[in-house]
């Protein structure tokens, strides 16, 4: 595990209309503060990322399909990784200063649910390109 990264258990609630599936909690301890939320769509075996939030903390969870999460700190050289979606369904909160990329697994559609710390601002964060971090997806 990386310091400061959080996986947590959500909870999925049965019903015969139709799944509920939890999110976040202002109560929960890996709650900081609302920015704001959206979704995003990754492809099977499309490579988001790099990508490094000076500010925002990060609440993802994948709703539908299965995404790979990889997580770099770069002043120890470690690498973290980790598939979250409907078969293993969980929040994974980043902390800011550490690069993340992730990836479709599913053939399905792949969706990702950020519940940011703050609004985006295109100057908060820092982009590389996929071979600019080694890491062997």
């Amino acid at each position: 595990m990386i310091e400061g990264v959080q996986i947590t258990d959500l909870k999925v609630i049965g019903t015969d209309k139709g799944d509920i599936k939890h999110a976040l909690k202002s109560s929960e301890f890996s709650f900081e503060k609302f920015g704001e939320a959206y979704f995003s769509e990754v492809h099977q075996n499309v490579i988001k990322g790099w990508k490094l939030h000076k500010e925002m903390i990060l609440n993802l969870i994948v709703p539908c399909g299965l995404i790979k999460f990889v997580i770099f700190e770069e002043k120890t050289g470690q690498f973290m990784e980790i598939e979250i979606g409907e078969q293993n369904y969980k929040r994974l909160t980043i902390p800011s200063d550490l690069w993340v990329a992730f990836q479709g697994k599913s053939s399905t559609q792949n969706v990702l649910l950020n519940i940011g710390s703050i609004e985006h601002d295109p100057n908060e964060s820092i982009s590389k390109n996929l071979d600019e971090i080694e890491y062997c997806w």
